[in-house]
């Protein structure tokens, strides 16, 4: 079994930022690509940053200086680090992942999901 689980989410003003955490557990031999996604309530779930195992990042147009993805391998996590919050960013964000398992197959899995709410 393996999963993931996020960290770090809550309530947070204009203009303020958040470090949301995600930890891979299980019978993972090795974590691939790990990804940020979010989704507002009556909105799809989009994606809002990529980073590759090499540490290759990507985001979102509209996070794009703003949010920073990182990760550590050794630990299998992943962090988001979120500044400059807006209203918009409000969303339950969930973390996402590739792993190879101990049985050599691909799964991709999800965190449960952290809410995270930009409000004054």
């Amino acid at each position: 079994q393996v999963q993931l689980v996020e960290s770090g989410g809550g309530l947070v003003q204009p203009g303020g930022s958040l470090r949301l955490s995600c930890a891979a557990s299980g019978s993972i031999v090795r974590v691939n690509v790990m990804a940020w996604f979010r989704q507002a309530p009556g909105k799809q779930r989009d994606l809002v940053a990529t980073i590759t195992r090499g540490g290759t990042p990507s985001y979102a147009d509209s996070v794009v200086g703003r949010f920073a993805i990182s990760r550590d391998n050794a630990k299998k996590m992943v962090y988001l680090q979120m500044s400059s919050l807006k209203p918009e960013d409000t969303a339950v964000y969930y973390c996402n992942a590739v792993v190879t398992t101990t049985a050599l197959s691909l799964a991709t899995i999800w965190g449960q999901g952290t809410q995270v709410t930009v409000s004054s």
